[in-house]
C-alpha cells in the first residue's frame, strides 16, 4: 500500500524531469514541447522508507517515456550519478529523487513485480482522518508466476543506461524499457515480462523484463 499526501512539492516532479530527461542518451521528444504526465504506477518498499513511483511522460506528442523514481529522506550512498534532484515536500520535508534504475530498493521491487507478479501498490489518501483509495491511472500485468520466490538481489553489479536500461545483480538481470513502443524488440534472455496499458493505449506494451541468472 502506498500512502499519499495532499501536499505541495517544489519543484514539482515534472519540473525536475523536464530538466533531466533531455540529457539522457535514450531521450526522445519534440524540442520546446511541454512535458506532460501520461500515467504512473507504484511499488511498495517492504521497509516503508523509500517511495517508489514509475512515471510515464511525454514531451508534447512525442513518444511515451518511462522513468522509475525513488524518493528518499536522505541521500543514497554512492548514487550521486543517479540523482535527478531534490524537492521540498510540504508534509515530508526535503526529498532526494533518484532514477530508480540506480536504486537497489527499486530493483528489488521490480524483480518481485516481474518474476512473482506482485502487481502495483494500492494508493491511499488520508481524508478527514480516513483512508480513501485512489484508482490507478494504468494497469500492469506480468507473465511471471505468482508465489515465485525471488532471491535477494543485494547491490547492483552493473547498470547500463540505454534502451532498455539493464540492471545486473548477482541473481537477477532486469531490463527497463525507456521509450514505450508497440514494435519494441525484447533484449536477449528476456525471461518474464511486465506489461502496462492506460487510457489511449488499450493494448499492453512491454515495460520491463526480468530473468534469473
Amino acid at each position: 500500500m502506498a500512502l499519499l499526501h495532499r501536499a505541495e512539492i517544489r519543484p514539482t516532479k515534472l519540473e525536475l524531469l523536464a530538466g533531466w530527461l533531455p540529457g539522457r542518451d535514450w531521450y526522445q521528444g519534440r524540442p520546446g514541447a511541454e512535458l506532460v504526465r501520461v500515467a504512473a504506477y507504484r511499488f511498495d518498499d517492504p521497509a516503508g522508507r523509500v517511495g517508489i513511483e514509475t512515471m510515464l511522460v511525454s514531451f508534447g506528442d512525442g513518444p511515451v517515456l518511462q522513468v522509475p523514481l525513488t524518493y528518499r529522506d536522505a541521500p543514497l550512498d554512492g548514487a550521486d550519478g543517479w540523482l535527478i534532484g531534490t524537492t521540498d515536500h510540504s508534509v515530508l520535508g526535503r526529498r532526494w529523487v533518484y532514477d530508480g534504475c540506480g536504486d537497489p530498493v527499486y530493483a528489488a521491487a521490480l524483480a518481485d513485480a516481474v518474476l512473482a507478479a506482485t502487481g502495483q501498490a494500492e494508493e491511499h489518501f488520508e481524508v478527514a482522518g480516513k483512508r480513501e483509495v485512489r484508482a490507478p491511472s494504468m494497469a500492469i500485468a506480468s507473465s511471471g508466476d505468482p508465489g515465485t520466490e525471488v532471491p535477494h538481489l543485494g547491490e547492483h553489479r552493473l547498470v547500463v543506461e540505454g534502451e532498455p536500461t539493464r540492471i545486473v545483480t548477482d541473481p537477477v538481470e532486469l531490463a527497463v524499457v525507456r521509450c514505450l513502443a508497440a514494435d519494441g524488440t525484447p533484449p536477449t534472455g528476456t525471461g518474464a515480462v511486465l506489461t502496462g496499458s492506460w487510457d489511449g493505449q488499450p493494448t499492453p506494451l512491454p515495460l520491463a523484463y526480468a530473468a534469473l541468472r
